[in-house]
């Protein structure tokens, strides 16, 4: 099977389980992983990054399963999206520790959490608050897109976050 079909392939599955979902917005759920994919693909990562970035809220959002994700993926994307998932109970630090240590998983989580933040800008002004803060305690670091886009987000608020004002000067001064 050629890549292409295999991505194909995922795509598919990926769209099957998201069915019914919907976004902060109303956009159908599967968008988001699809515009994930498109950002790890134009950056030039493999179909294991590729099919990741798919699959990366299918065992935390829908009923599919390990099983079902190593089916239509394969090792490397299993345990990617299971370093994605976040589990009841979940410890932040350890959530982003595992992050950190997988290739496929931080790049998938970075191009995650960039759409995400692009997406925000049509939230209300708590969700955005509540989400630069997040970005700014544990994400930052990941790419120089994300601190762009959380300094973007930030600007578009009708009142700076006082505690934060340090996303309110040039990136290249943040002490990060």
């Amino acid at each position: 099977m050629c890549t292409n079909d295999k991505v194909k392939r995922a795509i598919e599955f990926a769209t099957q389980k998201h069915k019914g979902q919907k976004r902060i917005g109303g956009n159908d759920y599967i968008s988001h992983p699809i515009a994930v994919y498109e950002m790890v693909k134009k950056q030039g990562y493999d179909e294991d990054f590729q099919i990741t970035a798919l699959f990366h809220d299918l065992l935390e959002d829908t009923n599919a399963t390990e099983e079902e994700i190593l089916f239509y993926g394969s090792q490397n994307v299993l345990t990617a999206v299971k370093l994605l998932t976040k589990e009841k109970g979940y410890d932040m630090k350890n959530y982003i520790d595992g992050i950190k240590a997988n290739p496929i998983a931080f790049a998938v989580k970075s191009a995650d959490r960039l759409h995400n933040l692009q997406c925000a800008l049509v939230t209300s002004t708590e969700f955005k608050r509540k989400y630069i803060l997040e970005t700014v305690d544990w994400y930052l670091d990941f790419s120089k897109e994300i601190k762009i886009a959380v300094k973007t987000l930030a600007e578009s608020l009708d009142s700076p976050i006082l505690e934060l004002s340090f996303l309110y000067t040039p990136i290249e001064s943040w002490k990060i």
